[in-house]
């Protein structure tokens, strides 16, 4: 049950950090708008997820249509922040931004039930280590059919903690646990997610990843199965774009480059896509019957909470 439990949470960790379009899975762009393709030819999922957050989109998905307005009404008045009747840039640019921080807040709150087993509100690595992994532990995983793999995974999640644990007590506060789950939020554990993308890209531990090991970490072809227009895409990419020096690999650097852009705001980038296609007077900011005009289309975004947006008194922008 133990380990059960700890598969299913690594599972989970790894959706969080690794979930984006197929093509794009390694790249770490603060927390995930949504886990869907942002392609609107082929439907607003991405948007949806993006405007209303993972966990609000499944339920808006099962309201009525008044029950959809009702809330979105509520959603749209705490956007609003100015109570001028309309939504402009800014003010979807920080809510957006607002629910990818709460998104990691109740994604940490979540956990740290589970890890803190003494109720001190902090969580040290024996615990972390015991609930995890438990019992296998004293066998050193001679239970477990591929006990090297969770070797590896112990002492993977050893060296993320002691990143997270910046003052080395072996012990994490609510901070550097947050820190540990979420390490492509925090300047400081650059190294290690770029680490982690090296173990798992380069196949061959030459320490840098060719285009085969970069290709292959996204895409295995079926038999008899033409390759997809995306694939030959990101060849292009990896030549152009990835592969800096030109020497045919990405070194360290280059993966660091790729997977933490940091310098992209997929949140504005967002803001500015919802209002350009609910905009219909083109005047640069949202009204609320332009929303409504647009309802599929809102209720299948960023806004309406990322990650289990709840219009709760309590919570605050």
């Amino acid at each position: 049950m133990v380990l059960l439990r700890s598969l299913v949470f690594l599972c989970a960790l790894a959706a969080v950090v690794f979930a984006v379009p197929a093509q794009e899975k390694r790249v770490h762009r603060q927390a995930d708008l949504s886990d869907h393709a942002h392609d609107d030819s082929h439907g607003y999922q991405y948007d949806h997820e993006a405007f209303l957050g993972k966990e609000e989109a499944k339920t808006f998905d099962q309201l009525t249509p008044e029950e959809s307005k009702d809330r979105l009404a509520k959603i749209v008045d705490r956007i609003d922040t100015d109570k001028d009747g309309y939504i402009n840039h800014s003010e979807l640019h920080y809510w957006i931004k607002h629910r990818q921080r709460r998104y990691i807040q109740d994604n940490v709150n979540k956990h740290w039930k589970d890890y803190d087993k003494n109720q001190d509100d902090k969580i040290s690595w024996e615990e972390y280590k015991n609930t995890t992994y438990g019992y296998y532990l004293g066998e050193e995983f001679d239970d477990v059919e591929d006990k090297d793999t969770y070797k590896s995974m112990l002492a993977r999640d050893e060296r993320r903690f002691k990143a997270a644990d910046r003052d080395g007590d072996g012990i994490a506060t609510r901070e550097e646990f947050t820190a540990f789950l979420h390490p492509e939020e925090f300047d400081h554990m650059r190294d290690v997610v770029v680490q982690e993308t090296m173990d798992d890209i380069d196949k061959n531990k030459d320490g840098k990843v060719s285009l085969e090991e970069y290709i292959g970490d996204m895409y295995t072809p079926e038999e008899m199965e033409s390759e997809p227009d995306w694939v030959q895409t990101e060849k292009k990419h990896f030549g152009e774009f990835r592969d800096v020096n030109k020497d045919g690999f990405l070194d360290s650097a280059e993966v660091a480059q790729w997977v933490l852009p940091g310098e992209v705001d997929h949140a504005d980038n967002e803001a500015k896509h919802l209002i350009h296609e609910t905009d219909t007077d083109k005047d640069g900011r949202l009204t609320w019957p332009e929303m409504l005009d647009k309802l599929e289309f809102i209720q299948i975004s960023t806004i309406t909470d990322y990650g289990g947006m709840r219009v709760d008194e309590h919570d605050e922008l």
